[in-house]
């Protein structure tokens, strides 16, 4: 089956695209976009792993599901289309950056910036219908994205794996802790945040364990294009 992914990507995990869950998956997400409204566009579906190549991968956050509402999703799980506003965990993300290395939130709740430095910024789900969230979950994305997860466990030394919320921890149960750095807590959601999200600081020690591994250091927050709306709300 020939999937529209960056080489390297291809390359790795070209054995599930022959496997029937995800020629099962396919014929289910066609058909979906073909009826239904779905996000994110169709071209932005492995949005996380164009920009960020598999030997660029430095750090990987998972989420659950992408953004249901019109114009959020593209692709990158907590990441928002430039003028959109940002959503409460992504509000609390920000907090949780100008706490830990003291950086405001920037002007746009667009991670692009961090994929392409090798934040591979990954859903459990790829896709899902509008203004219905999870309406896409156990179709085979879960399955696909755990080879996606494993592969890079095993082939790759010295990431940092972020699991914020027990569904992301799940997910990365097998990763092996003295080959990788896996950083958990709770989720950045309102409802959870205060219960651990906060003051958790893996962003500096995501950059201290990249640092001392010989490896470039995220750059979180342009420092040219600040606002204040963290602080606003």
């Amino acid at each position: 089956m020939n999937v529209q992914i960056e080489e390297s990507w291809k390359t790795h995990l070209e054995p599930e695209f022959e496997k029937d869950y995800f020629r099962t998956l396919t014929e289910f997400v066609r058909s979906e976009y073909s009826q239904y409204q779905i996000f994110p566009p169709g071209k932005l579906i492995f949005n996380a792993f164009n920009l960020c190549p598999f030997d660029k991968v430095k750090v990987v956050i998972i989420g659950q599901d992408p953004y249901h509402g019109p114009g959020q999703a593209h692709g990158l799980c907590f990441s928002v289309n430039d003028g959109v506003a940002f959503p409460p965990s992504l509000v609390n993300i920000f907090k949780e950056i100008k706490e830990d290395i003291g950086t405001p939130a920037p002007s746009t709740g667009n991670l692009t910036r961090w994929a392409e430095q090798g934040v591979l910024l990954l859903n459990a789900t790829l896709t899902v219908r509008a203004h219905q969230a999870g309406s896409h979950q156990r179709r085979g994305w879960e399955e696909f994205t755990d080879a996606a997860i494993r592969v890079l466990a095993e082939e790759r030394e010295n990431l940092v794996f972020i699991l914020w919320g027990s569904y992301a921890q799940k997910k990365g149960a097998f990763i092996d802790r003295n080959k990788h750095l896996v950083l958990s807590s709770a989720h950045p959601s309102p409802l959870s945040a205060y219960n651990g999200f906060f003051g958790n600081k893996h962003f500096s020690k995501t950059n201290e364990y990249l640092k001392a591994h010989g490896k470039t250091e995220i750059k979180l927050v342009n420092r040219a294009n600040y606002q204040t709306i963290v602080d606003k709300r």
